[in-house]
């Protein structure tokens, strides 16, 4: 049977789900020897965490040699779009499409198609480092796939 994902933002998740996800990267990052030490540093029964732990996933780690399409609402400026492109070729990321619309009272709407598989660092760093250009007033995730 084929399993369904859903992208669901962090303050919508159960506390016993983030918990998991804490507990989880204790491990992997080496904080934590062991599952019984790692629930007990997030404050998480061991049941809550074999619960869950094969069924939540970092958002980072379902979209690794993937491609994500990112919608951007911009401020009409010189140079946003080589700016914005240039920090997504900075992460390894590699630009499959972009569409750009022709703005509108001093606003402009793009979207980007990225293939991930070559990024140093984690998804949202780049989305909150794109996020953090004065001329960005938003980011939205449209969608990801292989």
């Amino acid at each position: 049977m084929e399993q369904s994902y859903y992208l669901i933002r962090e303050d919508f998740l159960p506390e016993a789900m983030k918990k998991t996800l804490e507990a989880k990267a204790l491990i992997e990052r080496g904080k934590a020897d062991s599952v019984a030490d790692a629930v007990q540093m997030v404050d998480l029964s061991r049941s809550a965490f074999y619960k869950y732990r094969d069924g939540i996933f970092p958002f980072h780690t379902i979209v690794k040699e993937r491609i994500i399409t990112l919608f951007f609402h911009l401020e009409d400026r010189s140079g946003t779009l080589s700016q914005m492109l240039a920090m997504v070729a900075d992460a390894g990321c590699n630009v499959l499409t972009i569409n750009q619309n022709i703005p509108l009272q001093g606003k402009a709407n793009v979207t980007l198609s990225l293939n991930t598989s070559g990024m140093k660092e984690d998804i949202n760093v780049l989305i909150q480092s794109l996020k953090g250009l004065e001329f960005v007033e938003k980011v939205e995730i449209l969608g990801s796939g292989a």
